[in-house]
């Protein structure tokens, strides 16, 4: 990659870590001695709504950078990578939601801050499994750093110091450096659920038909036995018999009779969807799982929705961008970063007016504010705040009643 430079010293091939000296080395996915994702995680149908679900939630919310009086600053290099444009090949929505599903799918999702001079030009994602944090605790390498990060490209490695990687942890992480996917910590029961649904999978292709047992009499070697077997299953499969299997005479076919509401199946399915779906931080209307709620309280549900699973994961981004975008100066000035959560919270139109109608009457919007909030053009005259005439200030109350103003 053309982007990536190279900076301090490579580390030997012979370098050891050793709990002597307080220095080790955190593993990445990657690596033989850490733990691969399975691939087919991704087939697991919550596992892939809820990744779907939180990566296009983060992808839709546009970010802004603001200054110490919350006022939004447009003509800043990190206001264009925010909002314009990240790098040459992505939109900021696709950028966000890249980043989003590599957090959550592997544990960690890294992006190189490209610069040039002191202006910020593009944020390049980097493959999670690629990447390795090393802890220089007993200061073995030469870095002003604590810690560096390592990228493997094309057989060559690159070391980058902590402010040159933009770095979103994903679940619970043990150390505070490297987070955990959810794949990760709940590997038994995302492959239960992988395993019910391929036995799914397979009693459709059987067309819903249980095993059986071929009774008959008399002796057949190995390859007359695989034979009969295939010659059987070959019927029960051909839709055009009609569900009809001929059996030669002297045999007898004795279905298993293991019906699925006995073994609770889908009760069982159910309770393990929703169970992914909470280490995720997801409700059940999110997959569709309507049974204590309804579609029509939709807006409160986006309010639990963004105070229960959100504001943790914005505020994520926020403090790292913060940190690792901006100078010390221009921190020093109060700027920031902040995403818009308005347009998780915007109800139906009625919900709206209302809401608005208030703002504008109490002063905490102008009325181009308001318009332009609803998507409406601004007007002459309407950057006024306006407030109900008969306000006064609590010091002045009663005094309209004493007789000539005074006492």
């Amino acid at each position: 990659m053309g982007i990536i430079k190279k900076i301090g010293q490579a580390v030997k091939n012979s370098f050891t870590w050793s709990n002597e000296n307080d220095s080790w080395e955190v593993i990445s996915l990657s690596d033989p001695k850490g733990w691969e994702i399975p691939r087919n995680n991704m087939s697991e149908i919550t596992y892939y709504i809820c990744l779907k679900i939180l990566s296009e939630s983060i992808g839709k919310l546009s970010i802004h950078l603001k200054d110490g009086e919350g006022i939004k600053i447009t003509n800043s290099d990190i206001n264009y990578l925010l909002k314009v444009r990240p790098n040459p090949y992505m939109s900021p929505t696709d950028f966000k939601t890249l980043m989003e599903f590599n957090r959550n799918h592997y544990g960690n999702s890294y992006a190189l801050i490209e610069t040039k001079g002191n202006k910020r030009v593009a944020l390049h994602p980097l493959d999670p499994r690629k990447v390795k944090i090393i802890v220089d605790d007993g200061k073995l390498l030469k870095h002003d750093a604590t810690y560096v990060y390592e990228y493997e490209e094309n057989n060559r490695k690159y070391f980058f110091e902590d402010k040159e990687i933009i770095h979103l942890k994903g679940g619970l992480s043990r150390n505070g450096i490297v987070g955990k996917s959810v794949a990760e910590e709940l590997a038994g029961t995302i492959k239960g659920a992988v395993e019910a649904q391929k036995y799914l999978n397979d009693l459709y292709s059987r067309g819903l038909t249980a095993n059986a047992i071929l009774e008959y009499t008399g002796e057949l070697n190995k390859e007359k036995k695989k034979e009969l077997v295939r010659t059987i299953t070959e019927f029960v499969r051909d839709r055009d018999n009609g569900n009809i299997v001929p059996i030669p005479l002297g045999m007898k076919l004795i279905p298993l009779d293991i019906k699925l509401t006995d073994a609770q199946f889908f009760e069982l399915r159910k309770f393990t969807s929703l169970q992914i779906a909470a280490a995720f931080g997801l409700k059940p209307n999110h997959l569709n799982n309507y049974d204590k709620s309804s579609y029509s309280n939709s807006e409160m549900q986006n309010l639990t929705f963004l105070i229960d699973t959100l504001l943790y994961i914005l505020k994520k981004y926020e403090e790292e961008f913060d940190y690792k975008l901006l100078f010390k100066d221009e921190v020093e000035k109060g700027l920031h970063t902040e995403f818009n959560v308005a347009t998780i919270l915007r109800g139906d139109l009625k919900s709206q007016a209302e809401a608005l109608q208030k703002y504008v009457s109490t002063g905490i919007y102008t009325p181009n504010e308001a318009r332009s909030y609803a998507g409406m053009p601004k007007f002459d005259g309407g950057d006024v705040l306006m407030v109900n005439g008969t306000y006064v200030p609590i010091d002045d109350i009663g005094k309209a009643y004493e007789k000539g103003g005074e006492k």
